[in-house]
């Protein structure tokens, strides 16, 4: 055998190992099994705070009412942002960074990760990276894989750009065309407690049209639901470390 073919050969073989070595990181997508196992990537934060986040903005339709709603309240929470979105409304993201959230991104493009190498990885994640800290003068430090789905080259670039993945250990399935504000808030209650990281979206860009109706109809009775039951609310900057002081910060 030719050198040419031995290296073709060890090629082929090498294929399998290298394509389960990048989808490993996709056992993360099971919620239960992240939340239990995983406290880190699944937002797990200090006992007596919520972490509210939104994802899929901004939105100039959608986006102004939720923090709307959210400066009524008195709450702040964090943003992960699209790139591409981002750079269509950059006078929304600064109104989000001036009303004191936290801003993270969520990507460039809206596309499984799987389905990416590690180059297109990188690239996607450091446009959306730049863009909004052009925009913001700051750059964001927190990632948001889209669909909660991780890769091993989606690690190593967050490693390089200096993005921690957070996901969530609660969500409303709000991006439905059948969501209704009680749907929501009964699904994401359903699995609410002190420390952890809710999902909604502010944007209905991935979504059915119009969805972001039910997770704004929805937040009125979250955060009258983690009232009741004694939780702040806030950005993850303020959610720190199962067990760390009232400032703790996340990361």
């Amino acid at each position: 055998m030719t050198a040419a073919r031995l290296v073709r050969a060890a090629a082929r073989a090498a294929l399998p190992v290298l394509a389960a070595v990048h989808v490993a990181p996709v056992v993360s997508t099971f919620g239960p099994l992240r939340n239990r196992v995983m406290p880190r990537l699944s937002g797990r934060g200090r006992t007596g705070h919520v972490a509210l986040t939104f994802d899929d903005g901004p939105d100039p339709v959608s986006t102004p009412l939720f923090l709307r709603l959210l400066a009524d309240r008195g709450v702040h929470a964090t943003f992960f942002l699209l790139g591409n979105q981002a750079h269509r409304s950059p006078g929304l993201v600064r109104d989000i960074d001036a009303a004191g959230h936290e801003i993270g991104v969520h990507g460039w493009l809206h596309r499984p990760l799987l389905l990416r190498g590690p180059r297109a990885t990188y690239d996607d994640f450091a446009r959306a990276r730049d863009t909004v800290g052009a925009i913001t003068g700051r750059q964001p430090q927190l990632f948001r894989p889209p669909y909660g789905i991780m890769s091993a080259a989606a690690h190593l670039a967050a490693r390089r750009l200096d993005l921690t993945p957070v996901l969530w250990t609660c969500w409303g399935e709000d991006w439905t065309a059948h969501a209704t504000p009680d749907s929501v808030h009964r699904t994401v209650t359903a699995d609410l407690d002190g420390g952890g990281t809710v999902l909604l979206h502010d944007s209905d860009c991935t979504s059915a049209p119009g969805a972001w109706r039910s997770a704004l109809g929805a937040l009125p009775l979250l955060l009258d639901t983690c009232e009741q039951r004694g939780y702040e609310v806030g950005r993850l900057a303020e959610h720190g470390r199962p067990g760390a002081g009232p400032r703790g910060q996340f990361t």
